[in-house]
């Protein structure tokens, strides 16, 4: 009996090193706290934007692949040019043409750096020079923008209208990629043979 009391008289005690550790721990939550509070604020503040944002907004509102002979329209069924550059037997040949309507919902002027269809590169040409295969050129409404630039102003819908550099299945599938000066990318599909938008 007598050991039974000798154990409950020293569990009954508290020791001082479990205080001393729950200071320390406090202690040291908030001086680590401190710290990243410190960094954060130093961090924050040297990181702020000066300028306006570049932050730009292709959206992608449809195509036109179609094998036709009779002329290549804009968004708003406007014909921007008299033939599509080819003849319509059951396949997009190089030489033909492929638009894509881009509308610029930025608040900023697009400036197109890359354009892509099928993995093939397509080079800017600005009026009033005439499109040749792997070139492109950007309409405004019925107008080609004779910009040494490929430009979209801001709400600005426009015709991007490629030439093709390689023939083409109908039906085919073809991701087209547009990278803009900035960087930004934006990605769409053309079936061809078909038109959409």
């Amino acid at each position: 009996m007598n050991t039974n009391i000798n154990n409950r008289r020293l569990h009954s005690r508290r020791g001082v090193a479990p205080i001393i550790a729950t200071l320390l721990l406090v202690a040291i939550a908030v001086v680590g706290g401190a710290i990243v509070f410190a960094y954060s604020q130093n961090f924050f503040s040297s990181s702020q934007v000066s300028g306006k944002p570049n932050i730009e907004s292709l959206k992608v509102i449809g195509y036109d692949g179609r094998d036709i002979t009779t002329g290549m329209f804009n968004h708003n069924s406007q014909a921007i040019t008299s033939t599509t550059g080819g003849v319509a037997d059951n396949l997009k040949s190089s030489g033909e043409y492929v638009t894509a309507y881009l509308k610029n919902d930025s608040v900023q002027t697009v400036t197109l750096g890359e354009v892509r269809l099928g993995g093939a590169t397509y080079n800017y040409v600005a009026a009033p020079t005439a499109l040749t295969a792997g070139t492109f050129g950007v309409f405004a409404g019925t107008a080609l923008i004779t910009s040494p630039v490929a430009e979209i102003q801001p709400g600005q819908t426009a015709t991007i209208v490629m030439d093709l550099s390689e023939n083409m299945k109908i039906g085919r599938d073809v991701q087209f990629k547009i990278t803009t000066t900035n960087g930004a990318v934006f990605v769409g599909t053309v079936v061809m043979g078909q038109q959409s938008g």
